[in-house]
């Protein structure tokens, strides 16, 4: 989807994230898969933000 948004779009975006880029997928799938591990088995009901630091 990021290959039909213009170069120009994609720095201001990456520019509103305090870390000044966008998350990668893996970054994203990482979470989830710790999630749906045994070693997150005593969360519940937590929310947890993949947002680099950005607040929406």
């Amino acid at each position: 989807i990021l290959n039909t948004i213009p170069e120009k779009v994609i720095q201001e975006m990456e520019h509103r994230v305090p870390l000044r880029r966008l998350g990668q997928p893996e970054e994203i799938a990482n979470v989830y898969a710790f999630l749906a591990s045994d070693e997150a088995s005593y969360i519940n009901g937590a929310v947890i933000e993949v947002s680099g630091g950005m607040s929406v």
